[in-house]
């Protein structure tokens, strides 16, 4: 199938291309895309994968949650807001999918996708998460998910909820991969860099979000280069001010 990622990708950059629909028979060392909410994807990238839609489903049987790892993050949200599963009050604002998310183990917080997990399903069978290494947004995992196993313990957590939903309020709503790095332990990412001066520094059509600074926004027109061209900028400034090297939470194709 053609995507075209300029209008596909939650920050609006990308060329046209063919990606290739990936099932657990034709795999073949693709670059998986969810929904291209944390990947940017350069001009040049190529062997690009995205999963077939028979890995949309959601089940749930005695305490256990089955879901296929090209579900979205929110249709998950709104399955277990209705269905009262805690567990997955965090994802109410998390963009992409099942797959991507337990790939580089997404959160809020303490709240990760990581915590209630059991198994995922992936090219060699079943892996148990005792089996994975699981940290701050970074998992081992370097295979494709098909699907994943949860355990439900608790009933879904309405204050908890909105509690989640408050700490996302200083968050932009231009188009954008979500925060570009990683926090640096003890520190925020988005400190550093509105201490080197960052905040609504502008790059053609990219710019450092004057609302939280480790967002780049894309406010019209924006290319692959002028998000280089910030990264870049932010880990040099970071860098000599403080000597912290940042590192990127977004992935880079």
């Amino acid at each position: 199938m053609e995507i075209n990622f300029s209008k596909f990708s939650s920050i609006k950059i990308g060329p046209k291309i063919k990606v290739k629909i990936i099932d657990e028979e034709n795999f073949n060392n693709e670059f998986l895309i969810g929904r291209a909410t944390n990947t940017l994807i350069s001009p040049n990238a190529k062997n690009l994968g995205i999963l077939s839609d028979k890995y949309k489903f959601i089940e749930y049987k005695n305490g256990y949650l089955r879901i296929g790892g090209k579900v979205k993050n929110r249709s998950l949200y709104n399955y277990c807001k209705k269905n009262n599963i805690g567990g997955f009050e965090f994802l109410a604002k998390l963009p992409g999918t099942i797959g991507g998310s337990i790939k580089m183990n997404a959160g809020v917080k303490e709240e990760e996708i990581s915590n209630n997990l059991i198994a995922i399903k992936t090219l060699t069978g079943l892996k148990e998460k005792k089996d994975l290494n699981f940290n701050y947004r970074y998992s081992n995992i370097n295979t494709p998910i098909f699907e994943a196993i949860f355990e439900i313990k608790k009933d879904f957590d309405f204050e908890l909820d909105e509690k989640l939903k408050l700490l996302r309020k200083n968050q932009p709503i231009a188009p954008s991969l979500g925060s570009v790095f990683k926090n640096p332990k003890g520190n925020f990412a988005g400190k550093l860099i509105e201490d080197v001066g960052m905040k609504g520094l502008k790059k053609g059509g990219i710019m450092v979000s004057e609302l939280h600074a480790n967002f780049f926004i894309n406010v019209g027109g924006g290319k692959f280069e002028d998000m280089m061209f910030l990264i870049n900028e932010a880990k040099k400034r970071v860098y000599e001010k403080f000597g912290i090297n940042l590192e990127l939470e977004i992935k880079i194709v």
